[in-house]
């Protein structure tokens, strides 16, 4: 159904809601402040803004609608007893600007957090002050960077980074003000150790890894990387993206791992997506402690108190990260409890596994083995049909599709990344569409390359939205 712009409703004159008139003589507004033409707004009525921004949500799609299988994001279900929570008004009413005795509990929150954290990831101290992963990114390379440099060591300029990393990895090593050194890959879709080994020298500061990979693939090398990294005087960073794999089965400093980000709002199941809101948690191992930014929630006696270091990288924010997303996460852990922790990367992997050997005659597999949380193809076997045009049509079948032409390893990537909270059934139906739009590409591809077909919004020529978008009503043609 043809849902009307909400200007295209608008009639002069109509009114949704008044206010009475002022009782108070008017301040008139300085010239210099005032617009010089009238504010293009709607004028309509209560009802047509209720039905304008009901059709709205309608029209977008989320996790608790359905299946919603992107890669490297980690999109699963945020349980709704971690909103119950942070919807509590004992933690939505304080202020940021109080004083710590009177935020006992909020500070409780944070520092229990933390030493639940440093179980699951074996680390020594972590910080919630990065108000995003990429913004822990940042945080862990400024605390690499200034660990070189307390040691007179200032020649270690540069950060090696896999062919397979995530964007942010070289776009937080040039914010910090590192240069980036990529290293390839194997066959296996793992880090090239000879490669490596060609690129160590003592301009080395670290290296960026996630593990398992954005293929899905577990650095199985990963133990012989951290000696010569740290034989070459250089510390590894883990990027904590993927996470949900391993989460209760192995610890990424038993890996080796200096620091590391998390990210809650993707292992840890609080809202992901829209923009926000977001926390990237830093971790670091013994000896970085006082590296990490200020203030520092630690416990004196009963009290929880805000300490800063003098050796600290500084203060990343005007205050201590987003607490309720780290509220949410709290509750996640508790919920889950430590007997049932170690399900979450298991059941991960189980279903991934589950799609790849379900799909892996339909669409190409360039890496044979096992993989962890997600799976990476590579277009289709038979067909005409792009993975872009795969994704167009998934939308026809009410699906949200799954990342695309990433990584950049493979020319048709698709990249799918269930989950651990998919049931059986649900991955089924998901198997069951892939497959039937693997036939649809061999026997009507005019039907993939015109999709989506059923959607308000047709396919579009993507590098004109991109590049002269319509964002104003009265720009239409």
């Amino acid at each position: 159904m043809y849902d009307k712009l909400i200007f295209e409703l608008s009639k002069s004159g109509r009114r949704g809601y008044g206010l009475p008139a002022a009782d108070v003589p008017a301040a008139p507004i300085p010239a210099s402040l005032r617009r010089q033409s009238s504010l293009d707004m709607p004028e309509v009525t209560e009802l047509d803004v209720v039905r304008h921004y009901t059709n709205l949500s309608r029209k977008n799609y989320g996790v608790d609608q359905g299946f919603y299988p992107l890669g490297s994001c980690t999109m699963k279900y945020n349980p709704k007893i971690n909103e119950e929570a942070a919807s509590m008004p004992a933690f939505t009413r304080l202020h940021p600007l109080q004083p710590a005795s009177t935020v006992q509990g909020a500070l409780a929150v944070y520092y229990h957090l933390g030493e639940m954290l440093k179980e699951v990831t074996g680390m020594s101290a972590f910080t919630f002050s990065p108000y995003a992963g990429a913004h822990g990114e940042a945080c862990g390379l400024m605390i690499m960077k200034k660990y070189h440099q307390m040691r007179g060591d200032y020649k270690r300029t540069k950060i090696i980074v896999p062919d397979t990393a995530h964007g942010t990895n070289p776009a937080s090593a040039s914010v910090v003000g590192f240069d980036t050194v990529v290293v390839g890959s194997n066959p296996e879709g793992t880090v090239d150790v000879a490669k490596l080994k060609e690129l160590l020298n003592d301009e080395i500061a670290g290296i960026m890894l996630t593990n398992p990979n954005t293929l899905g693939i577990f650095e199985k090398d990963i133990l012989e990387i951290a000696r010569l990294m740290h034989e070459n005087g250089s510390l590894l960073y883990y990027d904590g993206a993927n996470l949900n794999a391993l989460l209760g089965v192995v610890r990424p400093r038993e890996m080796g791992f200096d620091i590391i980000h998390l990210n809650l709002h993707k292992t840890f199941s609080t809202p992901h997506g829209g923009g926000g809101p977001g926390s990237g948690p830093v971790g670091v191992r013994a000896g970085l402690e006082d590296l990490l930014p200020n203030p520092q929630v630690v416990k004196e006696g009963d009290a929880y108190v805000l300490r800063s270091s003098n050796d600290s990288i500084g203060a990343l924010g005007g205050f201590y990260g987003n607490f309720l997303v780290v509220l949410r996460a709290y509750v996640y852990l508790l919920s889950l409890g430590k007997e049932h922790l170690d399900k979450v990367g298991k059941f991960s992997v189980l279903n991934a596994n589950y799609i790849k050997e379900s799909l892996k005659d339909d669409y190409v597999l360039p890496i044979k083995g096992p993989c962890k949380h997600e799976v990476v193809f590579d277009g289709l076997i038979k067909g005409e049909a792009t993975t872009l045009d795969v994704a167009k049509r998934l939308l026809d079948y009410g699906y949200h599709p799954p990342t695309i032409y990433f990584p950049l390893l493979f020319h048709q990537s698709l990249m799918i990344e269930p989950t651990e909270v998919e049931s059986k059934e649900t991955l089924d139906d998901f198997i069951a569409v892939m497959k039937k739009i693997a036939a649809e590409a061999v026997n009507d591809p005019e039907l993939l390359k015109t999709a989506p077909h059923g959607t308000p919004v047709r396919r579009l020529d993507e590098v004109k939205a991109a590049r002269q978008p319509i964002v104003k009503y009265k720009d239409l043609p």
